[in-house]
């Protein structure tokens, strides 16, 4: 069959040749012709506004699995009984930060302050989300180039984390509905207002105060409303004798607890690497890099103070201790070389240590997770590591720094204070006794993470009341 059909397949192909060589010279030109320098501007213009927003889509993606790490880190250190409890908060507060932060969090955080005034401490663009002309070309955002919808996305991320953080601290005793009306207005209105000072260019900004990806932002802001809502409402059952002893009450879980602090680590790539706002390779992988060395520097420093302390090494102090590096270095990884990167880690490391062993057998405050010391205490320290070590270093910048932690703390204690102590005087803010001791999961939600040993403990426990 072939060989009977190759003449016919030779001649096609030879006319197709002949076609091809008697082109008119002008069409071959056209065919090749280079583009014009306006057409190959805009070219590059498309290719780096593509590149800057895939970027900044991979980053939010990456901080949107950070909430998963808090749930896994939350739930593995705190009592099987409040698992679905735990779960439940960690799940709905993505849905409120997001939900809220579009109705009126993002138009309070970027109000459109005329930057250079100084005194701009409150605005409000409107409610919902509208694209401003141009919001979907290269001209939008300040820092290279992606769209609107981009940069809503990658900023809802960061205030849900901010209740979140609360979460861990108040873990195990809170009513459910309370602590989700408590995240609706501290989500939606505290985190922005606060937010606008400095990324929103309002008058901390103004003054300089310099906080790259939100160690006091979003950390410590989450850190004080946790130390506030931890002291209102007061220790868990059992954690402190008549005598002032503090009983240790392990978590049920290091499998998961371990589990959350790598995808926290991971969510950092997206947390610090997206705060560049674009993908300039060099400060992007200059930024990971630190970030990376200061978690790994908080962990070892960790482990070697509670291994002198205890005589033994403690993997939750680890944790904590590799979190309290990444809080640490935030506020300044753009800013930091490796070296100081390390330091910066190993101060965050021996300072989250402390800060536990602190706040529960000297202040008797009850924070089954170690949020306040991890986000609280290690953003501060990251905040005024910027004056100590940063671009701008010096007496004046430590203390607009200073100022800057000053500030958020007034601002986020006193309103995070309201709204607790409002809730606790109409609805209440913890479940009874009957309902700590059971655990969360049956009194607020009638389920079991794992009902088979549930079960059995239950039984167990009225055995003993009866």
């Amino acid at each position: 069959m072939i060989r009977r059909n190759l003449p016919l397949l030779l001649a096609t192909l030879a006319l197709m040749a002949l076609a091809w060589g008697v082109a008119p010279a002008q069409a071959q030109e056209e065919a090749v012709a280079a583009p014009t320098l306006p057409e190959l501007q805009t070219a590059i213009e498309n290719a780096a506004f593509v590149s800057h927003n895939v970027w900044m889509m991979i980053a939010t993606a990456l901080v949107f699995i950070m909430h998963l790490g808090f749930a896994t880190v939350e739930t593995g250190l705190t009592r099987a009984k409040n698992t679905v409890n735990i779960l439940f908060k960690n799940t709905l507060i993505p849905c409120i930060g997001l939900l809220t932060y579009a109705l009126v969090g993002f138009n309070l955080m970027y109000p459109g302050f005329a930057d250079g005034t100084g005194y701009e401490v409150f605005g409000f663009a409107g409610f919902g989300l509208t694209p401003p002309e141009g919001g979907m070309g290269p001209g939008y955002a300040v820092s290279g180039g992606y769209t609107y919808w981009t940069d809503f996305l990658f900023q809802g991320m960061f205030a849900a984390t901010a209740a979140t953080i609360v979460s861990g601290a108040v873990a195990e005793r809170i009513k459910l509905h309370s602590f989700l009306i408590f995240s609706v207005f501290f989500v939606g209105l505290c985190y922005p207002i606060a937010g606008s000072w400095k990324w929103g260019w309002g008058f901390l900004h103004d003054m300089g105060f310099y906080d790259f990806a939100g160690s006091t932002l979003v950390h410590s802001v989450g850190g004080w409303g946790a130390l506030v809502g931890a002291i209102i409402l007061g220790p868990r059952l059992g954690k402190y004798a008549k005598d002032g002893t503090s009983n240790a009450i392990p978590g049920h879980s290091f499998p998961l607890a371990t589990i959350g602090v790598f995808l926290l680590w991971l969510g950092w790539f997206g947390f610090n690497g997206g705060s560049v706002l674009n993908a300039d390779p060099t400060l992007t992988s200059l930024v990971l890099v630190t970030t990376c060395l200061s978690a790994a520097a908080g962990g070892v420093a960790a482990m070697l103070v509670t291994w002198i302390m205890s005589r033994k090494p403690d993997l939750s102090m680890v944790l904590n201790g590799i979190l309290a590096g990444l809080v640490g270095i935030t506020a300044g990884a753009d800013q930091m070389g490796p070296a100081t990167a390390v330091i910066i880690g190993v101060i965050s490391g021996v300072l989250v240590v402390l800060s536990v062993v602190f706040i529960d057998r000297v202040l008797k405050i009850d924070d089954p997770v170690g949020a306040i010391s991890v986000h609280l205490v290690c953003g501060i320290w990251g905040t005024l590591a910027v004056g100590i070590f940063g671009a701008k270093a010096g007496m004046g910048q430590l203390m607009t720094q200073l100022t800057g932690v000053g500030a958020y703390a007034a601002f986020t204690v006193i309103s995070a204070g309201v709204l607790l102590l409002i809730i606790k005087a109409t609805l209440g803010l913890r479940v009874t006794r009957e309902e700590e001791l059971e655990g969360l999961d049956l009194g607020e939600h009638d389920q079991a993470s794992y009902p088979d040993f549930q079960q059995t403990y239950i039984k167990s426990y009225h055995i003993r009341e009866a």
